[in-house]
């Protein structure tokens, strides 16, 4: 039997790169300074481009906390908004209007913010990265992994379809993967909205902290693949990025998905690794069926798991594309 590796369809949208953490290894972070805050003609056009791309999924994603840097609130309220969770909202709403369903990753949000997402959001997100202190995060508060479960918890709580993931080669070890997977396996078998597990590899970034670092080799992508695999439970997919990683070789470690591929925008965290054209991705799948995917996964296309403001689109862009 053939087995299927899937992707979604998606425009990219960082609605701005004003970031509370400042992670070693990162290069979206920016300081606060005219023009931070995507405008908002761009994104509506962006969307537009997108939907003109047949593309499903709309990710919305800013750095964490924001307005807890000096002076960039008075940047997102000239763009109309009391804050960027309000941005947010809006913008996923114009999503939805051109037929895209938003995916949102908007860093440690609170139980009450995340209820709020939900009504404009088909799926969520949050990289767990790794359970482990390491020094590339000691100045990015956010990044406390028992704060990252905890609203990982909340997601579940709140039946918010989510992915998760791993960064490899960012100072932490095999035993802190594999405690990673653990954490993950857990927080699903208590709520079971995992949708997927992202086995992403680091790749070192010209002026960061990290700068000199080697990255993730293959051996190391391929462990964890397989540990991804004996840990995680089957109803999990589990994904790499096919323009970091070297995706064609690692596909048969257990990989089932390549996550969302913009034939529109660029990939705004790693903006010198270009996504594959959409037909490459066939060469990179060769040997398996390619199959596309919304943002939301098809078990979790039920009114149980979608917020009933935004059920109705999800309902007929799951009928489109499973059938």
């Amino acid at each position: 039997m053939v087995r299927t590796i899937t992707f979604s369809r998606n425009v990219f949208l960082p609605l701005t790169n004003v970031c509370a953490n400042a992670c070693g290894y990162c290069s979206f972070k920016e300081p606060v300074r005219e023009g931070c805050v995507m405008p908002e003609a761009k994104i509506r056009a962006t969307l537009q481009r997108g939907s003109e791309f047949s593309c499903t999924e709309a990710l919305f994603t800013f750095g964490e906390r924001p307005e807890n840097e000096q002076g960039f609130r008075k940047h997102v309220e000239a763009a109309g908004y009391p804050n960027i969770l309000s941005y947010c909202e809006a913008m996923s709403r114009a999503a939805i209007d051109l037929g895209m369903l938003p995916h949102t990753n908007a860093g440690i949000l609170t139980y009450e913010e995340l209820e709020r997402l939900r009504h404009v959001s088909a799926s969520m997100g949050l990289m767990l990265e790794t359970t482990a202190e390491i020094p590339a995060h000691r100045h990015s508060p956010g990044k406390d992994p028992a704060m990252r479960l905890e609203m990982m918890g909340n997601a579940g709580k709140l039946k918010i379809p989510f992915t998760t993931g791993l960064l490899l080669g960012i100072g932490e070890t095999s035993a802190d993967r594999e405690e990673s997977l653990a954490a993950i396996r857990s927080l699903h078998k208590r709520y079971g909205h995992i949708q997927e597990v992202i086995v992403q590899n680091f790749c070192p970034k010209q002026g960061t902290e990290m700068a000199g670092s080697p990255g993730t080799s293959q051996e190391v992508m391929r462990e964890t693949l397989v540990m991804a695999t004996d840990i995680l439970p089957k109803d999990v997919s589990i994904q790499i990025p096919p323009n970091l990683a070297n995706a064609a070789t690692l596909l048969s470690f257990g990989v089932t998905d390549l996550g969302g591929v913009s034939p529109v925008t660029i990939d705004y965290i790693n903006p010198a690794h270009p996504w594959p054209a959409l037909g490459a991705l066939q060469g990179i799948a060769a040997g398996y069926e390619l199959r596309e995917r919304l943002c939301v996964y098809p078990h979790y296309c039920t009114e149980e798991w979608i917020a009933p403001e935004i059920w109705p689109p999800v309902k007929r862009l799951a009928k489109l594309i499973y059938g």
